[in-house]
């Protein structure tokens, strides 16, 4: 006969909350300010909470940023990124933000192969922009457009150069 001794793993619902907002700190190791090291309350996976405490600890205490910046495993430069945050939103400004795109999204290769055929034809006169707005039904910035195209260029050199 066989024993199985299964153990549930319990799981972390703060962790997942915070991971969840997106308020987990992706370095809780590198806080080494003593709150977070000697109670309990101080959680540093919390990156809200850590970075309250770091201005608090500046701006409380008294303390210089670098020496502020560096116990809370922070650069000057994130430092003063959420002291700006803060006094521009509160508390709401040590959340982290949204990334946006960090490319061209709308300019798809289906509408680049559109503007490339359609700027073989097209008047001078005529705008891009409405071009592809009336083909595909998006707004783009004429100027998004160009760097799109030149980033494809870019990337493919010789084509189109016969």
């Amino acid at each position: 006969m066989y024993i199985i001794v299964v153990t549930m793993r319990r799981k972390d619902t703060k962790t997942e909350a915070l991971k969840e907002k997106g308020a987990l700190h992706p370095h809780p190791e590198a806080v080494k300010d003593e709150a977070f090291e000697n109670h309990e309350f101080f959680d540093p996976r919390d990156l809200v909470q850590v970075r309250y405490e770091m201005l608090r600890r500046h701006r409380a205490d008294a303390r210089p940023v670098t020496e502020v910046a560096s116990s809370f495993g922070m650069s000057r430069q994130a430092f003063y990124e959420t002291e700006a945050a803060f006094e521009a939103h509160g508390v709401a400004g040590l959340l982290p933000q949204k990334k946006g795109p960090k490319r061209a999204h709308k300019c798809t290769d289906e509408v680049l192969d559109f503007v490339e055929a359609w700027r073989e034809t097209a008047a001078p006169h005529e705008k891009v922009d409405q071009a592809v707005e009336a083909r595909f039904g998006i707004r783009i910035n004429p100027r998004s457009i160009d760097r799109a195209l030149i980033r494809r260029k870019k990337k493919r050199p010789g084509k189109g150069e016969e």
